[in-house]
């Protein structure tokens, strides 16, 4: 089971297409919903107002978003997705959602139970941490 989900990682494919890690494709999907600010942008991709404003500044040096000025504060700057931008996002949405290629092998009665298994997994409740962390 663990072969099976660490070989479905997606940074690789994520690296060798667009050149981003998973947080900054991430924050090109979400910037498909609208323009955000770096404050939301930094809440989005759970980093310091710093680190987005890096990451900003790297999309607009390859021409994946603009800066425009705030609607209702000129000392703030929305971020909008540039046409790059948004075929990046599609790309990255198509990587992160894709099932892995090994399913296709697999026959409907196998998917089936596949499906029936993590739909059970899914639902069952998680059991508290036990130990000093869960103290």
């Amino acid at each position: 089971m663990q072969a099976f989900v660490t070989g479905a990682d997606r940074r690789r494919a994520l690296r060798a297409e667009l050149d981003l890690g998973p947080k900054r494709a991430g924050v090109l999907i979400k910037l498909t919903e609208g323009p955000m600010t770096l404050r939301e942008i930094a809440e989005t991709a759970d980093v310091d107002p710093p680190a987005a404003t890096i990451a900003v500044n790297q999309f607009q040096r390859r021409g994946l978003v603009r800066r425009d000025p705030h609607p209702d504060d000129n000392r703030r700057k929305l971020v909008h997705l540039a046409d790059a931008g948004l075929q990046a996002a599609e790309t990255a949405r198509r990587i992160l959602t894709a099932p892995p290629p090994v399913l296709a092998v697999l026959d409907a009665d196998d998917l089936a139970a596949l499906t029936r298994i993590f739909t059970r997994l899914n639902s069952t409740p998680q059991p508290a941490p036990t130990g000093p962390e869960g103290s």
